[in-house]
């Protein structure tokens, strides 16, 4: 089957479309015949920590099909059904931080940019019905991920406001979808102007430009919460624009791992700093329900074949996509 995989060659250089063997079910195992996939950060991310001398590995992570067979003992679902994959492996029930195994799907296991993926049958839900094949496909990783920081980790409720940095990526414009859905006010950041007009349309109720003063931009007004992926660029703005006794959480780090900031200022303002990734099995279930509940739909920037994975690929490293990137997938 064709695939889109990494091997060969350090970074970039080994990413390449080619013939994978197709895998069966083992016990416990369900194979998912896939008719789309989302592309996220961190099968950038795996071009280089996936070693070179190492046997090709299917890249992906996101990915909605229908079960085509399933392995011995796998009671919850069934060949024909319409399932969503959950990419999160090893991580069952609801905790403060994943269990040790926790692992990622798309490395050290193979993923879901192919015709077909085998994966554990815990790791399948029933696909949301109002949702296309290419929505189902871009919602796993991105949507799980934003839930857990936005409704597990900060715990935001109706009438907090909330502040995102760097709107765009897939996780950032659910994050805005769903505080909205959870009542708050909700303020985005971007250096594109037509960006932060995407943003509004989808429901933002300020957008500011994230290379000027934000404190002046939003007139002195603090926020309840910020949710921030981007890093060392806009670590201290978000801290910077916290109330007192306020909440940060971090999910992400695109533009550096390292920051410095003030102790002091830090325990005077009697700020939360939390960290949050993926999620459980369990969250996954609750944000499935969340986002029929509020039929939230993901945004999709652009649809690509397998074999343009290149351009995909460079389109989310430059940043240029606002909301999930998706790959069809032809059986």
């Amino acid at each position: 089957m064709k695939a889109i995989v990494h091997y060969g060659a350090p970074g970039w250089e080994g990413l390449q479309v080619m013939e994978m063997e197709e895998q069966q079910p083992q016990p416990g195992q369900v194979k998912v015949r896939l008719k789309s996939a989302g592309l996220n950060h961190r099968d950038i991310w795996v071009l280089y920590r996936h070693q070179p001398d190492a046997p090709p590995i299917i890249l992906g992570s996101d990915g909605a099909g229908i079960v085509e067979s399933v392995g011995e003992g796998v009671q919850n679902v069934k060949p024909g059904d319409e399932v969503v994959i959950n990419p999160s492996l090893g991580w069952p029930e609801k905790s403060p931080a994943p269990p040790e195994g926790f692992e990622i799907l798309g490395l050290p296991d193979h993923g879901t940019f192919a015709a077909t993926v085998v994966i554990p049958a815990e790791n399948v839900e029933p696909k949301p019905a109002y949702l296309t094949w290419t929505e189902a496909g871009v919602l796993p990783l991105a949507a799980l991920t934003a839930y857990r920081a936005l409704v597990t980790r900060a715990q935001v409720t109706r009438g907090q406001t909330v502040l995102i940095p760097g709107i765009g990526s897939g996780v950032a414009t659910f994050l805005l979808q769903m505080a909205k859905a959870l009542g708050a006010t909700v303020y985005v950041t971007s250096r594109s102007l037509a960006k932060r007009e995407q943003a509004l349309a989808l429901g933002a109720d300020r957008v500011i430009s994230t290379e000027g003063d934000w404190n002046s931009q939003l007139n002195g007004e603090k926020v309840d919460v910020v949710i921030e992926s981007v890093g060392r660029a806009t670590f201290q703005k978000s801290l910077d624009q916290l109330k007192p006794g306020g909440t940060l959480v971090i999910f992400g780090a695109t533009a550096g791992d390292e920051v410095d900031f003030n102790l002091r200022t830090f325990f005077y303002g009697q700020y939360n700093l939390l960290g949050s990734t993926m999620g459980s099995a369990q969250e996954f279930r609750e944000m499935l329900r969340f986002v029929e509940q509020h039929g939230i739909r993901p945004v999709v920037d652009k649809v690509f074949p397998l074999d343009d994975a290149y351009h995909a690929f460079k389109r989310m490293d430059e940043g240029e996509q606002f909301g999930k990137i998706a790959f069809s997938i032809e059986s």
